[in-house]
């Protein structure tokens, strides 16, 4: 099913400013928020140019999405990527995107490689938080290992910041040892899981973690993480078709509707595990299945 017509009938314009209504349009319109995704062209691995990103709104907006936070790499191999230039790159993208007609609301964000310095990067502001807002970080770790995260998440707490943790369920440390995963959210992380690993498009391991973290009551959020028009596309119905089978839709639409919306505004998600609530979410996933 496509949403496009309901998504064009709300906004997310003027994030300067706060709104509550976020929430109550999520349940209305079933309309998605996606918090991760590549689609500013040029400056990193995602969409190579501007008919690149068209295109990938485009299939966004059809597939049901009314607003995205644009996260290029940050640090690491992409420290040439800078918060002003990254900010005035996304309000150049919306006025394009207005100009073709498209409804797509576009936010600044970036997708934060953990390093040394990040710290400073966030407080001065040239290091992005989630739609610029000063509240949530996308943070990623090494595609190839998982090192404790609880000292650097208490650091952030200290300076009014929450981190949300990317797609840990393609992180090949995370997949040899997800036991640690409870004690991050129980620490404050939030998770954020790749539609894509929902519905099996990154491999059997990380769609299996994906689906043992919901299990779980682990994932705050889905997000398409999307590069380009073949892989990793910023498709969300998909992923929330298949939530909602597995877990009921009150929990697809706080995943892919309502705590991406509340981030978007800079409003706070509430921390911690959660629990689907259907009784075939069990029966999928005893601890025999899990095991």
């Amino acid at each position: 099913m496509l949403f496009s017509s309901m998504v064009c009938g709300f906004s997310l314009r003027g994030h300067s400013g706060r709104s509550s209504s976020l929430r109550k349009y999520s349940f209305m319109s079933h309309a998605f928020v996606d918090i991760h995704c590549h689609l500013l062209p040029g400056v990193d691995d995602g969409s190579p140019d501007l008919a690149t990103t068209l295109a990938m709104a485009k299939m966004a907006v059809e597939s049901g999405t009314r607003a995205m936070i644009l996260t290029p790499h940050q640090l690491g191999a992409n420290s040439h990527n800078h918060g002003d230039d990254l900010r005035r790159k996304t309000a150049e993208l919306q006025h394009q995107l207005e100009q073709t007609g498209s409804c797509l609301q576009v936010l600044p964000g970036a997708d934060v490689r953990i390093e040394d310095g990040m710290f400073e990067k966030l407080a001065s502001g040239e290091v992005l938080t989630l739609a610029d807002r000063k509240r949530h970080v996308l943070l990623e770790l090494p595609h190839e290992l998982y090192f404790p995260l609880e000292g650097l998440l208490e650091q952030l707490k200290r300076m009014g910041l929450v981190g949300i943790l990317s797609h840990p369920e393609r992180n090949e440390g995370l997949l040899r040892d997800p036991g640690v995963l409870p004690g991050l959210v129980d620490a404050g992380c939030l998770m954020q899981v790749t539609a894509g690993s929902l519905v099996g498009g990154m491999g059997k391991a990380p769609q299996k973690l994906a689906e043992w973290m919901v299990a779980e009551g682990l994932v705050h959020f889905l997000a398409t993480d999307a590069h380009g028009l073949r892989a990793r596309r910023p498709r969300m119905h998909h992923a929330f078709k298949r939530l909602s089978d597995l877990a009921g839709e009150e929990m697809a639409i706080e995943l892919c509707c309502d705590n991406p919306a509340m981030v978007a505004a800079g409003e706070e998600v509430a921390p911690g595990r959660r629990k689907p609530q259907t009784s075939l979410w069990q029966r999928l996933f005893s601890p025999r299945r899990v095991a």
